[in-house]
């Protein structure tokens, strides 16, 4: 089979060969039917040197899968060949508490996992690729009826971690509360859907790039605002003053951090979701009263679930630009270039 494959520490993947893997007891031998392309995978490729992270080289890429059931190991209940599932991607123990909460992610036994703090594509071999192995059944999630494994993998990342950024505040998204989504690319376009799909607050959505803006708009966002001198007065008077009463960063700069604490309401809370490398200085009148500054890293597998439930019933549309497998460097190229909109997703 093809995968997509890092070979070592700050290089380029290529494309290999590699014999199909067999599934042992209670695993799950997945045909890929999409891969999402995800920044994080940059972040992976070219920041990283050698002993920074807890994993060995090579890896196959791809954290961001959905498909069909090949083959099962013995002892797999649930499944069968040929059904359309998605991956839950984090990769715990399966026994700590967290893990039997479904949010491995957290995993507390990284000793005991398959891969430490990662999963499929992040230390172990992920979905660019013709078939990918999933360690347990699991991890393996049905999809709901009229969800394609094409619109279904982006879903299983850039879905699910502004879902659980958004769901852990909806105590504070009330009808008289207001939202900024900053950067409207392969997670924010999600999480503008997200936040008017569960929450009846209105919606404001930040990105320097004005096709991102439109597509915000066509998705639900009430206002929009372009980064600029007068962007965080902008958002102070479509609250009245009051400021957000929720800021999700997709981005996660300096600027945009920066940018969140001068948007957000006194009790707000400011969720940190990009990656960008960004510092917020804190200090007691350097920001809101009682504002709850928090990071987020993916979601549990029961999210996932809702996630995915939601995208069936019509209530998320994914964006996606589908690559060939063959195509797959052009992809990351694009990703890195910021000339993609949406979410790539690679189909082999």
């Amino acid at each position: 089979m093809r995968a997509y494959r890092l070979l070592d520490w700050l290089t380029d993947p290529v494309l290999t060969e590699l014999d199909t893997p067999e599934p042992g007891p209670g695993q799950v031998l997945v045909r890929i039917g999409g891969a999402g392309v995800c920044h994080s995978d940059l972040h992976v490729i070219r920041e990283f040197p050698p002993g920074q992270m807890p994993w060995s080289v090579p890896f196959t890429l791809g954290h961001e899968n959905a498909g069909w059931v090949e083959a099962l190991g013995s002892g797999v209940r649930g499944l069968e060949p040929g059904q359309p599932v998605a991956v839950y991607g984090p990769w715990g123990c399966g026994e700590c508490d967290y893990c039997l909460r479904g949010v491995e992610t957290y995993c507390e036994r990284p000793d005991r996992a398959p891969v430490p703090r990662g999963g499929g594509g992040l230390g172990l071999d992920g979905g660019m690729a013709d078939f990918l192995l999933v360690p347990h059944a699991r991890q393996v999630v049905p999809l709901p009826d009229g969800l394609d494994p094409v619109t279904a993998a982006p879903l299983t990342d850039a879905g699910l971690t502004p879902y659980h950024a958004v769901r852990r505040s909806w105590p504070k998204l009330t009808p008289s509360a207001t939202a900024v989504v900053i950067g409207i690319g392969g997670l924010g376009h999600l999480a503008v859907q997200i936040v008017k799909a569960t929450t009846a607050a209105r919606v404001i959505a930040v990105d320097t790039r004005h096709e991102a803006l439109e597509l915000a708009r066509t998705l639900g966002a009430d206002t929009v605002v372009t980064p600029g001198d007068n962007a965080a007065e902008l958002v102070r008077d479509a609250t009245r003053g009051r400021g957000a009463d929720v800021v999700i960063d997709c981005v996660g700069t300096d600027a945009t951090l920066a940018f969140a604490a001068a948007t957000s309401r006194v009790l707000g809370d400011l969720t940190i979701v990009g990656l960008g490398g960004g510092t917020l200085p804190v200090s007691f009148f350097g920001l809101p009263f009682e504002m709850s500054v928090q990071t987020t890293y993916w979601g549990s597998r029961p999210e996932l679930v809702e996630v995915l439930d939601l995208a069936a019933r019509g209530r998320l549309h994914t964006e996606v630009t589908r690559f060939d497998l063959a195509d797959v460097a052009e992809a990351y190229r694009r990703l890195e270039e910021g000339t993609l909109t949406g979410r790539a997703v690679v189909t082999p």
